[in-house]
């Protein structure tokens, strides 16, 4: 089998192809699973009879790199760190210099992200806090061995029953010897910042679970701090990738940008010759259009084999054109957002496209592109005949999505009951121009019981609606009386 230009791979995908070694091994390659175009490629494959999984390096620097990723391998066997086996390292044969590959024994074992997310859909509580705890006592491991994982990802651990295997060489390194229970601290603050949001309340069981393993004492104290930091890191991580990382080319977008035009494309919507032309000729016909108004104009259209919703900013005046001219545009916060709540696993509909009129750095009309969600809105899916019980599910299942974004502290701000649809029994929200994430607790408080109190609005002629969300939202909040200050609930009149 003929082996590709390893450097024009850009993209996991199912390829079959022989790589000759150095010692004179051939490595059959059966699929590239992970990818960091033109430096690294993960391969499932073949090699002297056995399953395997190799790190092939490629470019100028491919020898550092494996040489890198060599040494953190060699530091967690040393640390008697579960790793898988280092069968082989050395050269690729036909680019010497320019390729280095790394062989280790696979594994029956299930990538602890994959799982997460599976315990996670299933609503597996007690076994998703198990792996936390199991996540926790490796990075606990590693601490008392003086090294940490510099990318700390769920994905850079495979869980076999009670065995957690710790991969990525390349992100272990020894801790400075500086503030090095600062660095300890920070680094298990982002472990537990990629657990999902409802999950944040079993912080506190990880962080004993640390002090334990670690030898600490545990103080409520220091576990507030702690939690504090886990939230900032979140945040942090969540608007490098949705305010700065999805505006560039990227992992999951491609930006073409030119002195009229600026546009950012899901890596996966393979939309032809996209323009603003096309979108405004989709838009004239008044069979699409949703809403047409001075502000922006909406409409459904086919594109790509999918149905996509088009929202289009419009410009009502002069001043008014000014004003979006020097601001960030509202098809831009969309497109934040929308990645933000992705990354943050609360759904939305999928974004696919933004566009953004320009002349030079003062921006003009903006439109953005989202999936289109087939599915009734609350208020239509409330209307329809159907049993209480099912009702009552539904209205928890959206109180847990706002108790979810008053954990990672986002305002929606317009929770209208056409902005939340009802996809098989689950909220799913959309129009994001107005959603804000918040750094300052006191402030996304009021706008959070502004956004309760909107909603409770949509219900304010159906009163056996409005009991159930009532009750749905006390389980779902389950505050504590507090008689000295009034919880969220009662400030927003639900309790």
């Amino acid at each position: 089998m003929q082996k590709p230009d390893l450097k024009s791979i850009n993209a996991p995908c199912v390829m079959a192809f022989d790589l000759p070694l150095a010692n004179g091994s051939v490595l059959a390659v059966s699929e590239i699973v992970r990818l960091v175009p033109n430096k690294r490629l993960v391969c499932k494959a073949l090699w002297n009879g056995q399953d395997v999984f190799a790190k092939v390096f490629i470019g100028a620097n491919a020898q550092r790199y494996a040489q890198r990723d060599q040494q953190g391998v060699q530091a967690l066997i040393n640390a008697n760190i579960a790793t898988p086996d280092l069968l082989y390292s050395g050269s690729i044969q036909d680019i010497i210099d320019a390729g280095e590959v790394l062989i280790f024994k696979a594994i029956s074992a299930q990538n602890a992200e994959v799982l997460y997310q599976q315990l996670l859909d299933s609503q597996q509580q007690p076994e998703r806090l198990h792996l936390m705890l199991q996540l926790t006592n490796t990075v606990a491991q590693m601490h008392k061995a003086n090294l940490q994982q510099t990318d700390l990802y769920f994905k850079n651990f495979l869980v076999d029953t009670d065995t957690v295997y710790a991969i990525d060489g390349d992100g272990i390194q020894a801790f400075s010897a500086l503030f090095k229970q600062r660095q300890k601290q920070r680094n298990l603050a982002v472990l537990l910042s990629k657990m999902d949001g409802l999950d944040i309340d079993w912080a506190e069981d990880c962080y004993a679970h640390y002090c334990k393993q670690t030898d600490i004492k545990y103080t409520p104290f220091d576990y507030a701090n702690h939690y504090d930091l886990t939230q900032k890191i979140r945040q942090k991580a969540a608007s490098r990738y949705a305010d700065i990382k999805v505006f560039r080319t990227c992992t999951d977008v491609k930006v073409k940008q030119s002195f009229k035009q600026y546009m950012a494309i899901s890596h996966d919507f393979d939309a032809i010759n996209l323009s603003p032309l096309q979108l405004d000729n989709a838009l004239s016909d008044a069979k699409n259009r949703f809403k047409s108004g001075n502000t922006c104009t909406v409409g459904k259209v086919l594109m790509a084999d999918r149905n996509v919703v088009i929202k289009r900013y419009n410009i009502k005046n002069v001043w008014h054109a000014f004003k979006l001219s020097i601001s960030q545009s509202r098809a831009a916060k969309s497109w934040a957002n929308a990645h933000r709540l992705q990354l943050l696993n609360v759904a939305t509909a999928k974004p696919l496209a933004l566009i953004e009129e320009r002349f030079g750095y003062l921006k003009r009309r903006a439109y953005f592109l989202a999936e289109f969600i087939d599915a009734p809105d609350i208020a239509e899916f409330f209307g329809l005949s159907m049993d209480t019980e099912v009702k009552q599910k539904v209205a928890y299942e959206t109180a847990l999505l706002f108790y979810k974004l008053n954990l990672l502290q986002i305002s929606h701000g317009d929770c209208k009951a056409s902005n939340i649809k009802i996809v098989d029994g689950k909220p799913v929200l959309i129009d994001l121009d107005s959603m804000q994430a918040h750094t300052y607790s006191w402030w996304f408080e009021t706008k959070h019981i502004k956004d309760l109190k909107r909603f409770m609005q949509n219900w304010a002629k159906a009163p056996e609606t409005a009991a159930i969300f009532r009750q749905a939202f006390m389980q779902a909040y389950n505050e504590m009386d507090d008689y000295m200050m009034p919880t969220v609930l009662e400030r927003a009149k639900i309790a």
